[in-house]
């Protein structure tokens, strides 16, 4: 309990009775509370709801929601699957849908409100006046890497994508130099590959820019640029809503900088696509009349 108290406590003030039965509840069972409103953890630990709103005030924080928001970021990271699951296990099949919405209006809205508008502008200009790119996500963050990874390959001439297939991260990323940008993207539980291949990158004289959860990320520490996008999740499936909302938000920045390039390829690439019929044409079917 001392451990999390100390890492909670900004204030240095010494906790009233009450208080460190609250404590001493969020230690115990802290996966729960990341997803308790302030009214169920009252019931819980069985004092008023006042109590709780006044422990987290008195901890620093303006209000009970704060206190959860830092509470999620500094437990996330330490989420099983299982215990993910059990955050969720008041929740009945019937709110899926509408929780599951709200709580990703809710990351998006926290990750606009937070954004820093000088740190995503310098992303894009380290992206621009890169010779290589390198995009990495492992796990649930590999489609992510896949999504940005796609539309960037329209945009500039060498991007590389790194994954974990037939061949070892490293060996992918084992030409990066000096000028080139690595992109890593990972949120809890933080892939160790990831990270260590931004430290790699570091060492070569690479440019980092990370895409994770928070300040609290270890991404967070190693990049040169952290863009942050709130995953906070309903169940054991890792919110990407607001970080593909971030991706895009990148790309069509990128875009624009470099808006006649671009819209000269995708006038060469139209015509590829034309000649090999890629897409359906306008008016016809998924086969052929006989």
């Amino acid at each position: 309990m001392q451990e999390l108290v100390t890492q909670l406590n900004r204030t240095g003030r010494r906790l009233s009775k009450g208080h460190r039965r609250i404590a001493a509840y969020i230690e115990a069972h802290y996966d729960k509370v990341a997803g308790m409103t302030a009214n169920r953890l009252s019931a819980c630990v069985g004092v008023s709801d006042s109590t709780v709103v006044r422990f987290a005030t008195a901890l620093g924080y303006e209000g009970y929601a704060q206190f959860q928001r830092a509470l999620q970021e500094l437990v996330s990271h330490r989420l099983t699957a299982g215990q993910r699951v059990e955050m969720a296990a008041d929740l009945q099949p019937a709110e899926a849908l509408p929780t599951v919405l709200r709580s990703d209006m809710h990351n998006l809205r926290e990750t606009l409100e937070g954004v820093d508008s000088q740190v995503f502008d310098r992303a894009v200009r380290r992206l621009l006046e890169a010779r290589s790119i390198y995009v990495m996500g492992l796990r649930s963050a590999a489609v992510l890497a896949q999504f940005a990874g796609y539309y960037l390959n329209y945009i500039f001439d060498d991007v590389h994508l790194v994954s974990s297939g037939a061949t070892d991260v490293f060996e992918e990323i084992s030409r990066m130099k000096s000028g080139d940008v690595l992109l890593g993207i990972s949120f809890p539980r933080y892939s160790t590959r990831t990270l260590e291949a931004m430290r790699f990158a570091k060492r070569t004289g690479a440019q980092v820019i990370a895409l994770t959860d928070g300040p609290m990320s270890p991404l967070a520490e190693v990049a040169d640029d952290t863009l942050f996008a709130r995953t906070e999740m309903a169940s054991f499936v890792d919110s990407l809503t607001a970080p593909m909302a971030m991706i895009n938000a990148l790309l069509v920045a990128l875009g624009l900088e470099r808006r006649d390039a671009l819209a000269e390829h995708f006038r060469q690439l139209e015509a590829i696509w034309d000649t090999y019929a890629v897409y359906l044409e306008e008016g016809r079917g998924g086969q052929e009349e006989e």
